[in-house]
């Protein structure tokens, strides 16, 4: 089940709301853990397995771990266990096809391919329990003795496909108690209609041109001035697809009680890729930081072990989103523009225009959103070598396809800024409270027009 179904709006959720506010405060927990369980388990039931065995693991983890903190020696056991144990889930579901494939190249190695469906958002809430057992242990996080609460931190279906990747510390008072307030619901109402009209007027209405351009380039028509179109279409297709996501995340999490991070913060403003990754997928980079690359020494341990530090954190950041080279070569492209951005283009960058470091900044994201997005290496290095002059420059399809796409590409850079958010801000507060309703309204009605007229309506980072 996705949010942008009608399923999901006109049935589940308000199904849910409904019984949730309902019963009694003591037991909303134990109906969010049950009403994400079936979210969950919509479309392959048999995974809910794995979530409440990741559940069980880490509860107990962490459990341990308060009980022998004073023997440190075993806690930290307890707590690689747990790392452990999450992994190896995330390993052999997402990556044993993978690995298999690869080895059975060597001579003598012949390993099977199982073939076994992803479950959907492992990568996720495997690395958000993960989390939980390192934070106790850090004493960052209090150990949760109740399991239908942090069953619920678990399972909570407004991130549980998708993320925002919600570390345990930021929800666990929440968790214990927390307030429902109309203020609340209408904010959250109103943040989840801004992300479904993200996803669905924004996101889809471009990712047929990405689809048609990629065809291009299979039937060996495609021109430099195509590739660049496609590269545009999909990275403002994944953009608004994700962010929406999050959005919508954000908003349902706020309806009951809870208070999300923000995971974009208008990422194609930035004048440096540096700076990119700063505002794109901000809960991700934030945990991979946090666990990852300051216990490995973060900068502080001279130039050598910093750029170790950098490439294993992106190898890690790029293999995490899918089991393909391709990916491995993503994070490895943006490890060396990070680096050079760190050691080599730091002056030239600090004397450079705005202007000419938001265009770089740019060019080199999409065509990084080329490498991400073509599993296959060899075609996603045909289509790059096209972009970057390997073939012909334009043809007259080029120009009907602005003329088709003109307004839309124009409406989404527009809604990549923050100008429609600092003229929302200005607005007069009576003119603001009466418009909110009316565009909350319209948004939903033409997103769900769009949704029962149209087949179109992917979420891509479903995948990851």
């Amino acid at each position: 089940m996705i949010f942008s179904s009608l399923t999901f709006l006109f049935a589940y959720l308000p199904l849910v709301l409904a019984v949730y506010f309902l019963v009694p405060l003591w037991a909303r927990n134990g109906v969010l853990l049950l009403v994400s369980l079936v979210f969950y388990g919509w479309g392959e039931p048999v995974y809910i397995s794995i979530m409440v065995l990741s559940t069980l693991i880490d509860y107990t983890h962490g459990m341990l771990v308060e009980r022998f903190r004073q023997r440190d020696r075993l806690a930290r056991w307890f707590v690689g266990q747990s790392v452990v144990f999450n992994l190896a889930l995330l390993g052999f579901f997402k990556y044993w096809d993978f690995l298999a494939s690869n080895l059975s190249l060597l001579p003598g190695v012949s390993l099977p391919q199982l073939g076994i469906p992803l479950p959907i958002g492992i990568s996720f809430f495997t690395f958000q329990t993960m989390s939980y057992t390192i934070d106790v242990y850090r004493r960052d996080a209090p150990v949760q003795r109740n399991l239908v609460s942090f069953g619920a931190y678990v399972t909570m279906f407004p991130q549980l496909i998708a993320g925002p990747v919600v570390q345990y510390k930021a929800v666990a008072a929440e968790l214990a108690c927390r307030r429902n307030t109309a203020e609340d619901f209408a904010l959250g109402a109103r943040r989840f209609t801004v992300g479904l009209a993200k996803k669905v007027l924004l996101a889809n209405s471009i990712g047929a041109l990405w689809d048609a351009q990629l065809a291009a380039g299979e039937a060996g028509t495609l021109t430099a001035a195509g590739g660049w179109l496609g590269l545009l279409a999909f990275g403002f297709q994944i953009y608004f697809d994700f962010s929406g996501y999050s959005d919508m995340a954000i908003g349902l999490g706020r309806i009951f009680g809870f208070r999300f991070g923000e995971n974009f913060d208008h990422p194609y403003l930035s004048v440096s890729v540096t700076e990119f990754w700063r505002r794109w997928h901000m809960s991700l980079t934030g945990w991979f930081r946090e666990y990852l690359y300051i216990p490995l020494g973060g900068n502080r341990g001279g130039t050598v072990k910093t750029l170790r530090n950098i490439l294993i954190v992106w190898f890690c950041t790029g293999f995490w989103h899918g089991a393909s080279w391709n990916f491995v070569l993503w994070g490895m492209y943006f490890a060396a523009w990070l680096i050079l951005e760190k050691y080599v283009l730091r002056e030239t960058l600090s004397k450079t225009p705005v202007l000419i470091k938001h265009l770089y900044t740019l060019a080199v994201v999409f065509a990084g959103w080329g490498i991400f997005a073509v599993e296959d290496l060899s075609m996603c290095g045909e289509y790059l070598s096209v972009c970057f002059g390997g073939g012909r420059l334009w043809s007259a399809a080029d120009g009907y396809t602005l003329r088709c796409y003109g307004l839309t590409f124009l409406i989404l850079i527009l809604a990549s800024t923050t100008l429609g958010q600092r003229g929302w801000q200005r607005l007069p507060a009576r003119v603001e409270k009466l418009l909110t309703p009316v565009l909350m309204g319209l948004g939903l009605v033409l997103s769900t027009a769009y949704l029962v007229d149209g087949s179109y309506n992917p979420f891509l980072y479903f995948r990851f």
